[in-house]
């Protein structure tokens, strides 16, 4: 007999919980959205999403850019992968499939964007998420 593995249920409301960049050797390098980063992730059972990124601080240092990011599209999850053909986005840049990859922690959903350099350096980005509703918006 065959064993088959459930895909986890992403369905429902996400809030950002976490977010970081480790550079190879996992030293943390940066705190994406500053350190009060605030976050919403909407997924559909019908392979709809939405999310929605910012420096959640009342006010920026001087001179600190606020750190913001909105996009949405129609997603495919396997297990491990999470897809999205992005057809609306704050950036341009983001009009093009964004793949993440999913590990689960207990209840909290991790996902991990390729690796990327940043100023010569590869580095590697995670945000943790939080189930608030079973329920997408």
């Amino acid at each position: 007999m065959t064993e088959t593995t459930a895909v986890p249920d992403v369905v429902g409301v996400w809030k950002l919980v976490a977010a970081t960049t480790t550079d190879a050797s996992g030293t943390e390098v940066a705190v994406p959205y500053g350190p009060r980063g605030m976050g919403l992730v909407s997924l559909t059972g019908d392979g709809r999403m939405m999310a929605v990124l910012i420096d959640g601080r009342r006010e920026t240092p001087d001179g600190a850019k606020r750190e913001y990011t909105s996009y949405c599209g129609n997603y495919t999850f396997d297990g491990t992968t999470l897809v999205t053909t992005v057809d609306a986005a704050s950036d341009p840049a983001r009009l093009v499939p964004q793949v993440r990859t999913v590990r689960f922690e207990g209840a909290r959903m991790i996902l991990m964007p390729p690796t990327i350099e940043r100023d010569g350096v590869p580095v590697q980005r995670a945000l943790t998420w939080e189930k608030i509703s079973a329920v997408s918006l």
